[in-house]
């Protein structure tokens, strides 16, 4: 089965040390991980990665300041809000050579925002045993 990804190319130089900084971060990286594939509240992201609540936050804020996280959320019968977290991105593809930083990012399937990033196309093949 063939499935069409589309990538999304990151022009602005700024925007690429953004991304290389947070990849950089264990903590990001774990808590995108976590959030990969289903929203989770803070108090779930710490429960599975151990990471600080203080922290969790701190990251969370600097995920969705730079549109990589997604937030919904309610607010309970009894008035408490309640939010849920999801990576906006799937993976991300860097080469670096001297002169050139080119970083590629597969969006999330899930998620449907992310205007600011020229698309293109990858031909991703499965093979089903």
């Amino acid at each position: 089965m063939q499935t069409l990804i589309q990538t999304r190319k990151v022009e602005d130089e700024e925007r690429k040390q953004v991304i290389l900084e947070i990849l950089a971060d264990q903590y990001s990286k774990q808590i995108l991980q976590t959030i990969m594939d289903k929203p989770k509240s803070v108090m779930d992201i710490t429960a599975e990665t151990r990471i600080p609540v203080s922290t969790v936050y701190r990251r969370i804020q600097l995920l969705h300041d730079n549109k990589i996280v997604s937030i919904s959320g309610t607010i309970s019968d009894d008035g408490k809000k309640y939010f849920l977290y999801r990576s906006k991105i799937r993976s991300v593809s860097i080469t670096c050579d001297y002169n050139f930083t080119k970083i590629e990012i597969v969006p999330n399937i899930a998620d449907t925002e992310g205007n600011s990033l020229q698309s293109g196309n990858i031909l991703h093949q499965e093979v089903n045993p």
